[in-house]
């Protein structure tokens, strides 16, 4: 059947193709990295919580180079550097406002990364079926060019134009399905790891926080 589809429904079967297989190497790309992602965030939290002075965090979060816990935290901790160099060296309260916002900003940087690339999930989601649908309706007026130019209407005539729009129909159906759920699935568990990146930013100020109130 795709042997004997015209020019126009193979360009249309590549293009599915093409969408297909990217999509695929996406999603598989996002759930290995996903995966390493969601492990080292949890070894990352229990490291922080077990050593709690934030050098000792920083000098044994070296080997973590995939959560984004280790970005929040790194962001931070070179403005505590920073405002320790002071004189004298002292963190005020009145830069708890700065400090959220360089959390703010550096969790926005991080989803950016998470959520990379996972936008042509959702174009594949949407464009593959209408993109098969036009396979189809060019099959069909191939079908109904047959019967005009032979004067017949007989299933020879008929079968190879709906065999070439049936087969864009499958395709962009294939394409769109897994890239589909893939986004979904996707989408879920970045949302999860900014959910952790949100309350591991909490604690951080909490414990900043705390500290302050100690001195004053």
């Amino acid at each position: 059947m795709i042997s004997g589809a015209g020019p126009m429904v193979k360009f249309v079967l590549l293009t599915l193709l093409v969408f297909s297989v990217v999509s695929w190497a996406i999603i598989a790309y996002k759930m290995m990295l996903l995966r390493r992602i969601e492990k080292e965030t949890t070894a990352y939290y229990d490291l922080f919580w077990e050593k709690r002075q934030f050098s000792l965090i920083h000098n044994a979060s070296k080997g973590y180079s995939s959560t984004p816990l280790k970005s929040l935290f790194t962001a931070i901790y070179n403005e505590l550097s920073s405002a320790m160099k002071e004189d004298p060296p002292r963190v005020h309260r009145e830069d708890m406002e700065r400090f959220q916002r360089i959390l703010k900003k550096t969790t926005a940087i991080e989803a950016a990364k998470l959520e990379y690339a996972v936008g042509f999930l959702a174009t594949t989601g949407n464009t593959a079926p209408f993109i098969g649908l036009f396979g189809t309706v060019w099959g069909i007026m191939a079908s109904f060019r047959s019967i005009g130019a032979k004067g017949a209407a007989n299933l020879a005539v008929v079968a190879p134009g709906i065999s070439e729009a049936l087969v864009a129909t499958a395709m962009g159906l294939l394409a769109a399905i897994p890239a589909v759920v893939g986004y979904n699935h996707i989408i879920t568990r970045t949302g999860r790891i900014v959910e952790e990146m949100d309350n591991f930013s909490a604690d951080i100020l909490n414990i900043i926080e705390k500290q302050i109130s100690k001195k004053q």
